[in-house]
């Protein structure tokens, strides 16, 4: 069946040819879409070289949202490894994808870098592109689109994993029940990476500050949105246990001091009186729950940024991300492989973090009762272990 000629073809590369002629012309998702149903592994080789140049070119000089064509794009570059698409695309218009209005464009540079992912050394190759990096941060963060979030988040949590210097977990004893989760099956890697995208998103100033600007509302892509600014702070709660799973310390700590978030500079520890509203709070800002939270301290990293300075309580639905994040978190550093030093990261979130939230310590005290019956004595184990001693709880 897979040398049987697809349907349509001499027509379909007659369009291409036209658009290329006239992009005014408009595209016919019809024959697009008959030639991408037509598609499989074995006849997909044979045509990247007719197909694969007209619709790069056709991508680049399109203005309109190029669904169409992005999604047999996609198709075509299935089979083909990052280093083969770094020679069909160039760095400059891999970030022209990234930086499109089009969230299908996006989608398409996305999936591209998503193939750097595959192995170590196409992870390193990335990492010497630093303004592919500097385009998926921004694209994940500054993007309303969900699709383009959730597949920014993706990309961007395999290439970490793949990339990961630390050894993958040992895969777990022989259990009778078979149920016990572990942390082996959620990893990509199955040897250790060489840690160089770590490096440049985590230590290459740049883009560090670039990724928590994009947090705390001091970047053009979420500072005049308080939904964006919502959206980027939820997508950054959700890929932090993960990131956590991979390498705790890298996420713990930090030489680059990290901005005020700017929910602590318009009214909130500053002039009383002020009414700004930021990321949902409400006005006269310095009486609410969040007034203890103060600003980043030294050596903090993304971690405890995240978790303890970012977010603006008095946004209700930011405080429920929040409470999911912790939930999340807890959860996960549980089933990973022990250390001394994970567990003290962990009670050094909670022991600042849960005092001084009703919501986040009434969560995490009913979280064994609300996980499966299997897991639920070993979660309450493990919350007594990292939980703030009843002593430690300031008077309310």
């Amino acid at each position: 069946m897979d040398n049987v000629p697809i349907s349509g073809l001499d027509e379909f590369n007659k369009h291409l040819d036209d658009l290329i002629q006239d992009p005014n012309l408009t595209i016919i998702p019809k024959l697009f879409d008959d030639v991408e149903l037509q598609l499989t592994d074995s006849n997909i080789p044979p045509l990247i070289p007719s197909l694969l140049p007209k619709l790069t070119q056709i991508l680049k000089q399109y203005t309109d949202d190029p669904a169409a064509v992005v999604s047999l794009t996609i198709k075509l570059l299935r089979p083909i490894s990052f280093t083969q698409v770094l020679q069909l695309a160039s760095e400059e218009s891999l970030n022209q994808a990234l930086s499109s209005p089009a969230p299908a464009a996006q989608i398409l540079g996305l999936t591209i870098l998503h193939k750097a992912a595959k192995s170590p050394t196409d992870a390193v190759i990335l990492s010497v592109m630093p303004s592919l990096i500097t385009s998926l941060l921004t694209a994940w963060l500054s993007s309303p689109k969900v699709e383009v979030g959730q597949k920014a988040s993706k990309v961007l949590g395999d290439l970490l994993d793949i990339d990961c210097s630390r050894p993958p977990p040992p895969p777990p004893p022989a259990i009778s029940s078979g149920i016990t989760p572990s942390h082996h099956e959620l990893v990509l890697r199955r040897v250790p990476g060489k840690g160089e995208l770590w490096k440049l998103i985590f230590h290459q100033p740049s883009i560090y500050n670039l990724l928590l600007d994009l947090i705390s509302g001091r970047h053009p892509g979420t500072a005049t949105s308080v939904s964006q600014l919502s959206l980027a702070q939820g997508r950054i709660l959700r890929i932090l246990p993960r990131l956590a799973a991979l390498n705790i310390d890298a996420i713990a700590q930090s030489a680059i001091l990290a901005p005020t978030p700017v929910h602590l500079t318009n009214g909130h520890l500053t002039d009383e009186g002020s009414d700004t509203e930021m990321n949902g709070a409400s006005e006269n800002p310095t009486q609410n729950e969040n007034a203890s939270t103060s600003p980043p301290q030294p050596g903090e990293g993304l971690l405890p940024y995240a978790a303890l300075r970012m977010v603006d309580k008095r946004d209700v639905l930011m405080h429920l991300n929040l409470v999911d994040f912790f939930e999340a978190f807890v959860s996960l550093m549980r089933i990973t492989e022990y250390s001394a030093r994970k567990e003290e990261i962990v009670k050094a979130l909670l022991r600042e973090a849960v005092p001084n939230d009703d919501m986040l310590r009434g969560a995490l005290e009913s979280l064994p009762d609300r996980t499966v019956e299997e897991e639920a004595e070993g979660l309450r184990r493990w919350l007594r272990v990292v939980m703030p001693e009843v002593a430690e709880m300031p008077l309310r």
